[in-house]
This record gives structure tokens, sequence and C-alpha cells, in this order.
């Protein structure tokens, strides 16, 4: 999809200036960076913010969006190439603010600029000169919510996460789409909150080169498993625009790309929560002491075939998520419970990439072989915004399974499946689908499950000081579905 007053036509001719991008002078992976990414508190001191300023106010005073010159021009760029829930998703946009980094620094011509990074585990409130009105401030646009605290969570830096790529047991790279990257993406809303405008607004650079920063330290962890250089998940290339592309290989590293960040660490506590200056609380994403939401009374829907690839265990129908949090019940029949644990025994999802898979699903009793879906899914389907929605300023965290009594907070581990707001289903819409689905095989292997007579889905809204009222989000069914489709 194309957004703005031209064709993919024009746009894709446009792009033939975007092979001096590409022909940059390269390092080999390993080099000594040359570039020392900063965070945007120390960045505005420096000599190069009046130059950022600059480049930013001329790129989006440029008309011509088939141009790279232009701002809307890395707009497209992303909308008609990100991959999003899907692989790639971190090394894609490691390559894309690679390049706009470059264009900046062409823009500006000032040869030394540099991207800056929100930390926003530090910061968490948007930097001022962000949320700043003046006339003429070019870093300035309509937000909901400028404070992502609520967004944060350290998940995926936990010792348990230990692989790197989709498809894999606590896998850093899903973790971490999830949360920061999407909640922050709710959070904000406007722009930021749908995925066809969010590279409209400036600080969406800044959110994605924290999140390259975050996901090169935890690479630099002795415990993380990113692929090795030599691995086939590096081959191929990543395309951008037309003449513009980069090798997988060349974003597996910092240093390959010749950059380096000036904090290499993982955040180890979330920041103080703030508003209007004054720390008001330290909590995480959810209230303190805040139990299971109330199971709602709703439609279930039987067992029944989906697709040729995928089958349902059951659901339930009209489900409406507002202002309060709620859970599904979702009954299983006899048949569905002992096909469910036939599944969370043999899948070769359960455990996949652990040293320990066998252990990860012994809690299981022996059972016969798996069937034909060997994967299972949490399914929401014909998802529909609301009219007031659609700016964002909120999510929902989505648990599976969580204990009917006791603190969320302190038992969400082992039971958070992702997050819902108006990113992620503008997102699914991009892709053509009012529809997601999470990936559940190896969750709910991990705790354990036999036996099951339902499943229970726990819908827990997170607000920030912009939220809408009413009515967000409409789901036509959410069901448990098996699949053939890998994670």
């Amino acid at each position: 999809m194309i957004s703005g007053p031209f064709t993919r036509r024009a746009f894709v001719k446009g792009t033939a200036s975007a092979i001096a991008l590409a022909s940059l002078p390269r390092l080999g992976v390993g080099a000594t960076p040359t570039v020392i990414r900063l965070e945007w508190q120390t960045f505005k001191t420096t000599p190069h913010y009046a130059s950022y300023l600059n480049a930013v106010q001329t790129m989006k005073a440029n008309t011509n969006s088939a141009k790279p010159a232009s701002w809307q021009y890395w707009v497209n760029v992303h909308l008609n190439y990100c991959p999003h829930d899907l692989p790639y998703f971190l090394a894609w946009h490691r390559g894309y603010i690679y390049y706009f980094e470059q264009q900046l620094r062409t823009v500006s011509g000032d040869s030394a600029l540099i991207l800056p990074y929100w930390d926003y585990y530090t910061y968490p409130v948007m930097p001022s000169e962000f949320t700043d009105t003046a006339s003429g401030n070019p870093l300035y646009v309509s937000r909901v919510n400028t404070n992502v605290y609520q967004a944060l969570s350290l998940s995926p830096f936990a010792t348990s996460v230990t692989n790197f790529q989709r498809g894999l047991s606590n896998a850093f790279e899903t973790s971490l789409e999830n949360v920061p990257h999407d909640a922050v993406h709710d959070t904000i809303g406007g722009d930021m909150g749908d995925i066809t405008t969010a590279p409209i607004d400036p600080i969406f650079y800044l959110h994605h080169c924290n999140l390259d920063r975050l996901w090169n330290a935890w690479s630099l962890r002795s415990t993380s498993k990113v692929p090795a250089a030599n691995n086939s998940y590096w081959n191929g290339s990543f395309t951008y625009a037309s003449g513009l592309t980069m090798t997988k290989s060349r974003t597996r590293t910092t240093t390959g790309l010749g950059y380096d960040y000036a904090n290499d660490k993982m955040p180890t506590v979330l920041p103080p929560q703030t508003r209007e200056g004054r720390i008001i609380r330290v909590q995480g994403q959810t209230m303190p002491n805040q139990t299971r939401p109330a199971v709602a009374a709703l439609t279930t829907t039987p067992p029944r075939t989906v697709s040729s690839t995928r089958e349902s265990l059951g659901g339930v129908t009209s489900v409406s998520l507002g202002n309060n949090s709620l859970s599904a019940a979702i009954p299983l029949q006899a048949t569905s419970t002992n096909t469910l644990q036939s599944v969370l025994t043999t899948s070769p999802a359960v455990g996949l990439g652990n040293s320990s898979a066998a252990t990860t699903a012994s809690p299981l009793a022996a059972t016969p072989a798996a069937t034909k879906f060997p994967y299972v899914k949490l399914v929401l389907d014909g998802l529909a915004l609301a009219q007031a929605a659609k700016a964002g300023g909120f999510f929902y965290n989505v648990y599976i399974n969580l204990p009917a009594t006791g603190d969320v907070n302190a038992a969400e581990a082992p039971h958070f499946v992702g997050t819902l707001g108006s990113f992620e289903i503008s997102t699914a819409a991009h892709h053509g689908m009012n529809m997601m689905d999470y990936d559940v095989t190896d969750l709910l292997a991990q705790q354990g499950v036999t036996k099951l007579s339902q499943i229970v889905v726990s819908f827990v809204r997170v607000n920030s000081a912009g939220s809408p009222s009413g009515n967000a989000i409409a789901i036509q069914e959410i069901r448990i579905e098996l699949g053939t489709d890998a994670p």
C-alpha cells in the first residue's frame, strides 16, 4: 500500500536516487564502529542538534514524496516493506533506520549527524522538544499521550529469554515486539497508533533506534543466542525500495554497519513513574494486586473445521472490550481436551530451541500421536476498532489461564500472550486481515495443562492519560485453534 497522492509506479521510479544510499561505504562485520548514537538528552546538547532539526524540517517541506529527500518517502518505505508480526522484524528495521540516518546527513549537509534514541526506560515521558506546540516546530505532531511508562516491561530481558528469532521458545524478537514496541505505539497514539501513519511522527525513529539499541544490548549477553554469521538465517536481502536493498547478514550486528550506542546495557529496573515532574509511584504495567478480570457471560461456539489448515476447538462470540478488563472462558469438549493434550505433548513447537525441551513438556501425560494440526493458536477474529479508539492511547495485555486468585503482576510471566491495541489491529488490517492470532503452543505446554475443561483468555486494560472512554474493540469470535502453520 502506498500513502500519499502518487502511485506505486511513481514511487518505484523515484527511488532511482536511493541507489546512492545503497552505495555508501560498507564496513565489514566486526569492524570498529565509527559512529556512536547518543540518547536524546545528550544529543540535543551537541552541535548536531541544529542539523537534525534542519533535516527534519527540510524533509517535511519536500512535497515530492517519490524522492528519498522527502519525509513521506520514508513513511512509504515502511508501509510498503516493513515486516510486523513476522520474522526479521528487528533486522529489517535496523537497515531501515540506518538508511534513514544516511538521508538525514545528506539533507542536512552534516556528515557526522547521527540518529539519536529515546531511552524511555530512563525517561518515560517524551522529550519536551517533541511536545512543544510552538509554530514551526518540526518535531511536534498531535498525540494522545506522551508518557509511555505503562507500556514498559522487563520481560524481554528475563534470563529465560535466550533465543532470538520468532518460532523458538522464549524468543527475544517476539517479546520485544509485543512490549515495548507495540505498546509504545498504542500508548502514544495519534499517528503512532496506526501502522500506515506511524513514521509521520518524528518520535517513531527515536523509538525504533532505542529498540535497535535494546536488541544490541541483549545480543551482547553471553547467554543470548543470535544465529551465527554463517547461519542460513542471514541468507538473502531486505528490500526498502527499488534499488535500495541490504543483505540480511549486514544487519546481524551494529558494528557490521559501522555504529554502536552510548549505552549498551539492558534495563534492569523500571523507571519511576512521573506526572508533571513528580515521581508518584513505581509499578508494573498493571495496577498492584489486580486479580484476574471477571469472566463475562458470552455465547459459546462449538468445535468446527475453519479451513483445510485450521480447526477450532471452541470459542466465544460477540466480545466487546471497553474501559474495564474482562476474561472470556472457552469451554472444551472432551474430544477437544484430548486432542489439545496430544498436541501439547508432541508438537514440534514445544520447547523448540531449548536444551531442556523434553523437560518442558514433561508435565503432560503420555498421549496418542499428535493430530495433523500440531500448533495451537489463540485467534481473535472479526476485529473492529470503535471510532474514538482509532486514535489509540490504550492497549490490553492478553493472558491465557491466569490463576483465579492472586496478583496478575506476580503471575503474568507464564501466562502472557501479547498485546492488543490500535497499532496491532491496524497492522492486521494492513496485511488484509481483520483478525489476529497468537501462537500459544509452547506457553500452554509450559503451563503443564492436563484435561482442561476450559481455557480462560483475559484482557487487562492498560490506560494512558488520554485513553478513550466507552467501547474500544469489538471481537466477533475468540477461539482456540489447531493449525498446520509454524509460529
